[in-house]
């Protein structure tokens, strides 16, 4: 930018808006949402501004926020395998994403309009579309596009103030989309609450804190056998089968996936103060029926296809952990450790011994009403001098 052009940039209040009102926004949504407000305040005629973001998210290819003047923002998402649908590949934006192209269609002079979401918005009465690429500072390319609705549509100075203004937005969306990546990542890869407090800063080796928790531990069963015998794609089906069962009990039961660890999954549902301990060992027990009935449902279906039926032990114990840090000085597993999580293991192998598929410790029936568990007796169990008292759910 020359000092010509700087001079008329930061002269224009909309450009200073961008440069420093703007970066303070930490939502993209919003930022989305109070650019559209400001391009309008600022005489610009615009109908609609949306932000197409591509991003690294197990379930999701990205996201699309559109605003519209006078309606408001709408969020929208894409999953994986968009690039290659016909809602994508008919529209403008592999051009601006695939040749970081900047398209420009006068809706108001075609009589016919062959892109859908042209089509959509020529009936909407929009006049005049302009896509153009936001490229990231590391190559990564996203897309905005601007329009209006007026005769005649946008005028070469609308466009250029815009154009001038694409490089602040960039910026700030690309610092958004590096946080929001690394949250995804983060959630995915490590769980939610681990992620939050990792991006808080807890990353040496030690840093964690002492937490009562209910413990949830489960594993399949015969998976070696099954190893053996089956295809490397039948065992990731398999797997992707059982650990999304128990991960949706969990997880809708407020629960914290900490790890999986070949066909065993570790998980936590955390007790915030010992008001709560009661109601947490509740929602662990009834978390732990859902992936019954779960499993249950999957392995009708796996019948039919004469596939392998999914057998499972799942050990429900509560207890205080030790949640952090764990590992090498440079390579570092944010888990929990501690009594408590070896008494879970060590009670979730008894399930096979004596053919039951979900077992309750003795401190977490406890918390329980006496009709929801039932007493099984005293059972030995590795490493525990005292055989201790062991319940199922009733």
């Amino acid at each position: 930018m020359d000092d010509a052009s700087a001079a008329r940039v930061y002269s224009d209040p909309l450009a200073r808006w961008f440069v420093t009102e703007a970066y303070r926004i930490t939502d993209t949504a919003r930022l989305v949402e109070a650019s559209g407000e400001q391009l309008v305040a600022a005489g610009i005629p615009l109908y609609r501004l949306a932000y197409f973001r591509f991003t690294l998210h197990p379930e999701l290819i990205g996201n699309a926020y559109t605003w519209r003047r006078g309606k408001g923002l709408e969020v929208g998402t894409a999953p994986h395998g968009l690039r290659q649908e016909s809602r994508y590949r008919d529209n403008p934006l592999p051009v601006v994403f695939e040749q970081q192209k900047t398209i420009r269609a006068r809706l108001e002079q075609l009589d016919t309009v062959e892109a859908p979401v042209l089509r959509q918005l020529k009936q909407e009465g929009a006049t005049d579309y302009v896509a153009l690429p936001l490229i990231f500072s590391t190559g990564h390319v996203d897309a905005l596009s601007v329009v209006s609705d007026q005769p005649g549509g946008f005028s070469a100075q609308d466009l250029d103030r815009m154009y001038l203004l694409q490089f602040a937005f960039t910026r700030i969306v690309e610092i958004h989309s590096l946080r929001d990546t690394a949250v995804n990542l983060l959630d995915a890869y490590v769980g939610r609450a681990a992620g939050e407090r990792i991006l808080a800063g807890e990353v040496k080796r030690g840093d964690g804190q002492t937490i009562e928790a209910v413990i949830w531990y489960c594993d399949l069963r015969g998976f070696t056998r099954l190893s053996d015998r089956l295809p490397r794609e039948a065992i990731i089906a398999l797997l992707n089968d059982y650990f999304g069962a128990m991960a949706q009990a969990v997880t809708a039961a407020e629960g914290e996936i900490l790890k999986f660890m070949g066909d065993a999954m570790l998980a936590i549902l955390p007790v915030a103060s010992p008001a709560e301990r009661q109601g947490v060992a509740a929602r662990a027990l009834y978390a732990a029926g859902v992936a019954v009935k779960a499993i249950a449902a999957l392995n009708e279906v796996r019948a039919a296809a004469a596939s392998p039926l999914l057998r499972f032990g799942l050990a429900l114990h509560i207890g205080e952990v030790m949640f952090g840090n764990i590992g090498a000085s440079a390579r570092l597993d944010f888990t929990v450790i501690g009594p408590a999580v070896n008494r879970a293991a060590r009670l979730e192998k008894l399930c096979a011994a004596i053919d039951r598929p979900v077992l309750v410790s003795a401190e977490l029936a406890a918390l329980l009403p006496a009709d929801r568990v039932a007493p099984l007796g005293r059972h030995r169990i590795k490493d525990i001098d005292e055989p201790p008292l062991v319940f199922a759910p009733a």
